[in-house]
């Protein structure tokens, strides 16, 4: 890779073969880059411009602005398409799998995806029923079959949920939170797990959903109402006050340094991807001491920023 500087983008170069699939990915992927309010053209040309560097795996799903996603991936990897690994999910976990594939395919413009996989597959119940025989597993064994796509995983928020998936051999890619406020067990468990079964990982979550950059809820959505007890030096309450805060390379070194096979990035405004790509462009995996100082404060960063949807949620 090529240094970043103003004015010109880095290149990524392909790094490891994600899981048994066999595909050189990149270290970083692209994640959800879909906002309706922004016209269908400038997510396109954003989510080119990450394209353009080089990264090569790409994630999206159906309930991301209500297949506005998958319409924007679609239209962006025109001519890029072999390059590529394509991640789409399968939102409704109860419902047949081949429909739902034909209608995200549809909306891709595609024949065919680099993998599917069951999407928020966190409940222990639910993985158990799509195990069955002609459960949803054997669907989209199926479909792979029948050439809609190449491989199948799950992602979770549920280390139990993946331990039991890799662990059965019913993924070849998994994917799941790794950052610097996860339940550890995605790290010292599952990591290792899937690298001994080969199962590629996709890891997510490296900011929190956002949490520990900015005073915010998750994804852009401002604190409504802030935590008492911040006072300003005249011993009132100061609604102005910046809560705790890590920053994206301290973030994304973390996260980096813990080494799945791809961290995936929510990449949607070009100021994102310049803090990104530099961060990355400067990594050096980071000492022990330093790794624990960033896990302490990002449970203090973390704090007061509303509930963590990727369960379990540690230190709450």
């Amino acid at each position: 890779m090529e240094s970043i500087s103003t004015g010109k983008l880095p290149r990524f170069e392909p790094r490891r073969e994600l899981g048994r699939t066999g595909f050189m990915a990149t270290a970083l992927g692209i994640g959800d880059v879909a906002d309706r309010a922004l016209p269908l053209e400038t997510c396109v040309a954003t989510l080119r411009r990450a394209i353009e560097t080089g990264l090569n795996l790409i994630d999206t799903a159906p309930g991301y602005e209500d297949g506005y996603s998958e319409q924007i991936v679609g239209e962006a990897i025109k001519g890029f398409r072999d390059q590529l690994f394509v991640i789409d999910k399968i939102d409704e976990l109860n419902d047949p799998v081949e429909p739902q594939i034909d209608a995200s395919l549809q909306r891709l413009r595609l024949d065919q995806t680099d993998a599917f996989v069951f999407h928020n597959l966190s409940s222990m119940e639910t993985f158990e029923s799509l195990s069955r025989a002609g459960g949803g597993f054997d669907q989209l064994a199926a479909c792979i079959k029948a050439g809609k796509t190449r491989f199948r995983g799950i992602s979770s928020h549920n280390p139990d949920v993946l331990r039991a998936a890799i662990t059965a051999g019913l993924c070849d890619l998994v994917m799941f939170p790794a950052g610097p406020f996860v339940d550890l067990r995605y790290i010292t468990e599952i990591l290792p797990l899937a690298k001994a079964h080969g199962t590629g990982t996709v890891c997510f979550k490296t900011f929190g959903a956002g949490k520990l950059l900015a005073d915010t809820t998750g994804y852009n959505q401002p604190l409504q109402q802030r935590p008492r007890g911040k006072l300003s030096s005249g011993g009132a309450d100061d609604a102005t006050a910046v809560l705790p805060r890590l920053s994206v390379s301290e973030c994304l070194h973390y996260t980096m340094t813990l080494d799945p096979d791809v961290a995936l990035l929510g990449l949607s405004f070009p100021n994102e991807q310049n803090a990104a790509f530099a961060a990355a462009m400067n990594f050096q995996p980071l000492a022990p001491e330093r790794m624990e100082d960033i896990r302490h404060r990002a449970a203090a960063a973390r704090q007061g920023k509303g509930p963590c949807w990727w369960n379990p949620n540690p230190n709450e």
